[in-house]
């Protein structure tokens, strides 16, 4: 059995299964064996863990965890890579491979059914193209989670545990920061890669809240006027709010309702921390 996680072993199970890389599925496999110890470390995985890994690829990530967890799910989407997971993961009985879109699978059901609905720890080296998508899917759908520690996109990181005032602060920040606390482990060069992604990497943790730090009136309220204090980030926020189609707002009750609060006509949506949003959707709600 080739021991993945380095050039060698990496090329030999692709040349021997004669493995063609998809552009679309965003495939990058690790090979650096210490950026690999230093995910499962920081994801703190024991023996008590069951862990579901997103996006095995040839399954490199999948046997530093299922040497360290009790159980391992891993969903890969791409049905080439199956016979090669069932090769390399043939050593261990605590893997159990599913040939889907994480996008489509039943998290929660999984959770009862594999760790009898304990939060799990999800890690992974996420395609790129889609991390928000996943990110936020994992958050919103509410799945028992303890962690989420991921290989991501560097720029992407950063702005997960940006605060106001800064050019990478948006909505993902807000949203992020709203579930969990997020903290960056590592930054990764494309070197560790195959094939050699052209942005760099980071290894991100997020450590999700029992319950978040901010009281808000109706959480979906909340992230409605993010989204339109960001799609428009040149605007003023009243302008923003009073412009968004999905909200029932003028732009002279946003205006209000920010000069209620102190902040002032004129502010933009980029200086309001989480905090001040939750106070503002709480108060919209009271004024419609």
């Amino acid at each position: 059995m080739p021991t993945l996680g380095n050039p060698t072993g990496t090329i030999e199970v692709l040349k021997k299964y004669n493995f063609n890389f998809q552009k679309r599925f965003g495939q990058n496999f690790l090979i650096d064996s210490n950026i690999l110890e230093k995910i499962v470390s920081a994801a703190e995985v024991t023996k008590e863990d069951c862990v579901l890994e997103i996006g095995p690829g040839i399954g490199t990530m999948t046997q530093y965890l299922a040497e360290s967890a009790r159980e391992v799910i891993a969903v890969e989407i791409d049905k080439s890579l199956i016979p090669i997971l069932e090769d390399t993961l043939s050593p261990y009985d605590n893997v159990t491979v599913i040939n889907e879109d994480i996008l489509k699978v039943d998290i929660r059901k999984l959770v009862e059914e594999k760790n009898q609905g304990r939060p799990i720890k999800v890690v992974a080296n996420l395609p790129y193209y889609i991390t928000t998508p996943i990110i936020m899917g994992l958050f919103e759908s509410h799945v028992p989670l303890k962690s989420i520690t991921i290989m991501i996109q560097k720029e992407v990181a950063d702005r997960m545990q940006v605060g106001p005032g800064t050019k990478d602060y948006g909505a993902l920040s807000l949203a992020v920061q709203y579930y969990a606390k997020p903290e960056v482990v590592a930054y990764v060069s494309p070197e560790c890669f195959i094939p050699k992604p052209n942005v760099g990497s980071a290894v991100i943790r997020l450590d999700r809240y029992e319950k978040p730090p901010v009281q808000v009136e109706n959480e979906e309220f909340m992230f409605k006027i993010i989204r339109a204090a960001f799609n428009q980030r040149r605007k003023t926020l009243a302008n923003g709010l009073g412009n968004a189609s999905d909200l029932p707002i003028t732009r002279a009750q946003a205006t209000e309702a920010l000069e209620e609060l102190g902040f002032g006509a004129s502010v933009r949506g980029e200086a309001l921390t989480l905090e001040e949003f939750a106070k503002l959707s709480n108060y919209l709600l009271t004024i419609l």
